[in-house]
């Protein structure tokens, strides 16, 4: 089994909270200095810049999984993450479906991007992606997993749009693979904190809008980079593993 040091939760400057210097090129030589192996884009609602960071990556040896954050009609965020553009670009036909049609406020949200791998501008995203989709949580769960990816609750432990806060439980009848923690807990602190969350694997992602905050605290042991294997990993099966390796406590609770 070889280690990968993954950090599945990184945004560009199509998510418009993102920093403008979430850029292809700038992305990959962070992850590549913090010795990160492994990253997936989950921009808000969309995916237009995950090819851009792919071709950035070629010949980096950095991994560029394509993924989502989706927000659904609960508010709740949650990671979309998958193998292949082309599914990727199926789930992203679904989601346009059900994104309201609202104009984005670029005064307000900020600016939603589309780049190429360089980080040259190609145009802007006009419509609203910061916002709910009217898919249900159970709805997208099972959608992510009939085009074959993996459905994580985003940042469990937030205020903000984080599952326990909105819904105040995880619901039993959708069966998650692994819940995310942001950058500001430890998985110990978590369950002590969140007793309802003992039972579920934990991972811990940056949530990187600006470069600095990349962290690749989490750690899968398995053959390759792919999601079956990070599947696997996350059930503990096939000699396959995981495990989070914190930073220090002064950094996770601020």
């Amino acid at each position: 089994m070889k280690k990968f040091r993954a950090d599945l939760h990184v945004h560009t400057v199509l998510s418009p909270c993102a920093e403008i210097e979430m850029l292809p090129p700038l992305i990959v030589s962070e992850a590549k200095f913090r010795e990160i192996d492994l990253i997936a884009i989950t921009d808000h609602n969309a995916s237009a810049n995950i090819d851009a960071v792919k071709k950035a990556a070629l010949g980096s040896g950095l991994t560029v999984l394509p993924g989502m954050e989706l927000q659904t009609k609960e508010e709740v965020h949650v990671l979309c993450l998958f193998d292949t553009m082309d599914q990727i670009m199926e789930f992203q036909q679904l989601v346009d479906q059900k994104l309201p049609p609202i104009k984005n406020r670029p005064d307000f949200f900020g600016e939603q991007l589309v780049v190429d791998e360089k980080g040259d501008f190609i145009r802007k995203e006009d419509r609203l992606l910061i916002t709910s989709t009217s898919f249900s949580l159970k709805e997208a769960y099972h959608c992510v997993n009939e085009i074959g990816g993996l459905f994580m609750p985003a940042h469990v432990n937030r205020k903000a749009n984080g599952l326990i806060e909105i819904l105040g439980f995880v619901p039993n009848d959708i069966p998650f693979l692994a819940l995310e923690l942001s950058r500001h807990i430890t998985p110990k602190q978590a369950r002590e904190k969140f007793p309802q969350i003992t039972s579920f694997e934990l991972i811990q992602n940056g949530d990187v809008h600006r470069l600095s905050e990349f962290i690749g605290t989490t750690i899968f042991e398995m053959e390759n980079p792919s999601i079956s294997e990070i599947k696997l990993a996350l059930r503990k099966e096939a000699n396959r593993s995981y495990f989070v390796n914190s930073i220090n406590e002064e950094r996770m609770t601020f």
